[in-house]
């Protein structure tokens, strides 16, 4: 175990970067051989666009990277966190660091992003797409990026966690960010029993629905029993979900100036 922790606990900023690309042609390859809905765009350009707000993030991510290192620091100098108060073996203590940064910096800083009005104005971009595919588990608009990284540093200071834990965490949330958005039509005897556990590609598609109550559903993003626990979950037929957002011009949403301007429009209506 010591062994597989010391290979993500070193592992260089390439492979995380190969990763990235590995799941997302891994989703591109589901979706082309079994999509969920026949979508009318052209992909290419459609994820050119969407990878434009990647680019945003991995430039933010390069920078609270610098914080992170700063984090893990403190941590270790000074035995902060709740694991320092426990002495479970340490495959126990990586299940509980994922689960908890699952909760902490996916499930609730998302129900968050959709309550709060102007947290809520940032991650509109993200449902602005009206093509849900791959490529849109990378459409944050960069103030909704910021928010969730400050949400996985309070949630790592809370934890305790080592390096190698939320090395390990981050990777298992890329995976999950794109299978789950890809148009993929996963099998309901496979994918409704895995969604007792996880967040499964038909399940996720019912937040990504143009209209409330269904867009503030299914928060999660690895474990789908927050959304059980705290009444958020909902699971059906998936070819019903009519992407994109009710209040934003849907003709718009492959607008890359127009989308990183939604946040500061106040004609955009944010309300219930």
């Amino acid at each position: 175990m010591e062994s597989f922790l010391q290979f993500f606990e070193l592992m260089p900023s390439w492979q995380k970067l190969v990763w990235i690309i590995a799941c997302l042609l891994f989703s591109w390859f589901l979706e082309g051989i079994y999509p969920l809905v026949k979508l009318n765009y052209q992909k290419w350009k459609h994820a050119g666009v969407n990878l434009v707000f990647l680019t945003t993030s991995l430039t933010i991510n390069v920078l609270f990277g610098i914080l992170t290192v700063g984090i893990f620091s403190l941590i270790a100098t000074y035995n902060i966190g709740l694991l320092y108060w426990i002495d479970l073996p340490i495959w126990v203590e990586l299940l509980v660091t994922i689960l908890f940064l699952d909760f902490v910096a996916q499930y609730v800083v998302h129900y968050y992003l959709h309550k709060i009005s102007w947290m809520w104005r940032f991650h509109m971009i993200h449902h602005s797409d009206t093509k849900v595919d791959a490529t849109t588990g990378t459409r944050h608009h960069p103030g909704d990026y910021v928010l969730r990284e400050i949400a996985a540093l309070v949630a790592i200071l809370i934890i305790g966690a080592p390096f190698a834990f939320y090395v390990v965490y981050k990777i298992v949330t890329i995976f999950f960010t794109y299978i789950t958005h890809a148009n993929f039509n996963m099998p309901v005897w496979l994918d409704k029993p895995l969604s007792w556990v996880f967040i499964t590609p038909n399940m996720h598609k019912f937040h990504h629905h143009f209209e409330r109550p269904w867009t503030d559903t299914n928060f999660g993003n690895i474990f789908s029993f927050w959304d059980r626990i705290f009444g958020t979950f909902v699971y059906g037929n998936p070819s019903k979900v009519v992407y994109g957002l009710d209040v934003l011009d849907g003709n718009l949403d492959e607008n890359i100036g127009y989308q990183f301007k939604i946040p500061f429009d106040n004609r955009i209506k944010t309300d219930y």
